[in-house]
């Protein structure tokens, strides 16, 4: 019997576990963990592809780039390539971190990463609405400071933690490099891909490729790749144990196992913030209303249980 297809989307926030560790060296300590969780999945018998976020990261490189231009005069860097800056440095990380978990257990397997493109729709209203929050949280001193000095940003309170900076984040319409994540899967290979969304492209007349501006969400994007390789699980793998109604509150109810129309109710009546569950709630929505089987939301430490015990929150057609 073929294993299973399992999409595991790791957060970008996920890796930068609080803001006294966000060097690039805690970066991978806390990969190393995920890649633990991870290689117990594929030692249970489950084929593996895995996406990230990038939302932190390609806000630091931006900032960076931002830095460089202002003291040293140097080029931007546009935030189309920071996009593709972090698929390339995050996916080397897991990959790594992969190939030396399984080096350890002794599985027969090598992670490999594949700098993915996603094709957009250039009128996408989100290119006209920035709402993607990318970087570190300010608080609202420190975010009326970087207004008053960098009066094109915008700046949105995001999920009670601070205000980040918001950039577009146009929806997922194809991946172009799906036929070379398909061969290497065909191959025996865990596949990191799509990471920190993939990067925006756009599609001219003549069949060219460019790049555009946007951080595309990861969640999203994982759901669309999800249904295109045909993953029978896709599963979110955030900074808590489970999806909650009322979160953060003295009535916090923890949800389990929900079906998609129940999700979506809860959607509907505003239990998830904008900036951090809904868009993972969605992408839940997305791939199931696609045809898929089942969407776990859970921690990395809490992956296997998830999977082999039924803890975390499932949602089902």
């Amino acid at each position: 019997m073929p294993a299973s297809l399992a999409l595991i989307a790791v957060g970008g926030n996920s890796l930068i576990t609080d803001n006294d560790h966000m060097t690039v060296e805690d970066q991978y300590r806390a990969v190393c963990e995920t890649a633990e969780h991870i290689a117990d999945l594929v030692e249970a018998g489950y084929k593996v592809v895995v996406t990230h976020g990038n939302g932190p990261q390609v806000g630091f490189i931006l900032r960076r780039s931002e830095i460089a231009r202002e003291v040293a005069h140097m080029h931007p860097v546009p935030l189309v390539s920071c996009d593709a800056d972090t698929q390339g440095a995050i996916g080397y990380q897991i990959q790594q971190a992969l190939d030396n978990e399984f080096r350890k257990r002794k599985i027969a397997l090598s992670a490999a990463t594949i700098v993915t493109q996603i094709q957009v729709d250039p009128e996408d209203e989100a290119f006209r609405k920035p709402a993607k929050p990318i970087g570190q949280f300010y608080s609202e001193d420190e975010a009326r400071l970087l207004k008053e000095a960098y009066p094109d940003w915008s700046l949105v309170e995001d999920a009670g933690r601070g205000f980040r900076r918001v950039v577009a984040s146009p929806l997922p319409k194809k991946i172009i490099e799906l036929d070379a994540i398909k061969a290497l899967l065909e191959k025996d290979f865990c596949v990191v891909a799509a990471g920190g969304g993939g990067i925006p492209v756009v599609e001219s007349s003549d069949g060219s490729l460019e790049g555009r501006d946007a951080v595309i969400d990861k969640d999203f994007a994982s759901a669309f790749l999800s249904y295109e390789i045909g993953a029978e699980v896709f599963i979110i793998s955030t900074g808590v144990k489970e999806v909650c109604l009322n979160f953060g509150k003295p009535d916090q109810k923890s949800l389990n196992r929900i079906t998609a129309a129940e999700a979506e109710e809860f959607l509907n009546q505003g239990h998830f913030a904008a900036g951090s569950m809904a868009p993972k709630i969605k992408a839940a929505l997305d791939f199931l209303n696609r045809g898929g089987k089942e969407v776990i939301i859970t921690s990395p430490e809490n992956l296997k249980e998830a999977v082999l015990k039924g803890a975390g929150t499932h949602i089902t057609p």
